[in-house]
């Protein structure tokens, strides 16, 4: 059964700390374009708040979430138990992208770990509802480790490499919608 919430409670937070990986979903305004749900991993999601969360974005090969928070601000975030009790968390708000070189990247870059290569943004949310639900059909999963492949890749093509794939790859969404890639 769904249960709802008005903000992230202490022990909803270190539940998602504790996950390995989420998802994020957005879409444009409209009936055209194209719904985005994408798999997030890696040691990138906080809670900044009770009300706010944010992760860092890494470079690859699309930027639809910028496009679409661009464009209309709505956003979910899902978390599975794939060990341990069943759960299903998700968070539900309206985010924006905060680029490098802004005062309010200077302001939260502290939160997150900055090792990780090709580094592109920050998307922070605001949350207006918090939605936990029973997650029984979600499958038991191992998690083994972080895979290596994206480090991997930049580290080859080297750390000037980034900004030429922003400007070939991240500017628009797959719609044709603007990045606020576009503005830098």
């Amino acid at each position: 059964m769904a249960k709802y919430y008005d903000a992230i409670s202490d022990d909803l937070r270190a539940w998602i700390e504790a996950q390995p990986m989420f998802f994020v979903a957005t879409a444009p305004s409209g009936d055209d374009g194209h719904v985005n749900l994408s798999p997030k991993g890696y040691d990138s999601f906080r809670v900044l708040s009770p009300h706010q969360v944010g992760y860092l974005d890494l470079t690859g090969s699309g930027n639809e979430t910028s496009a679409h928070l661009m464009q209309n601000g709505r956003i979910t975030f899902m978390f599975c138990a794939f060990k341990g009790e069943a759960r299903i968390l998700r968070l539900f708000g309206l985010g924006r992208t905060v680029l490098q070189g802004t005062p309010e990247w200077d302001a939260l870059i502290g939160q997150f770990r900055t090792d990780y290569h090709g580094i592109r943004q920050i998307i922070v949310a605001d949350i207006h509802t918090v939605q936990t639900s029973c997650g029984y059909a979600v499958p038991y999963m191992e998690y083994k480790r972080d895979r290596p492949t994206l480090d991997k890749y930049w580290d080859e093509k080297g750390a000037d490499a980034v900004p030429k794939y922003w400007r070939e790859k991240n500017q628009t969404s797959i719609d044709g919608l603007p990045t606020p890639l576009c503005e830098t």
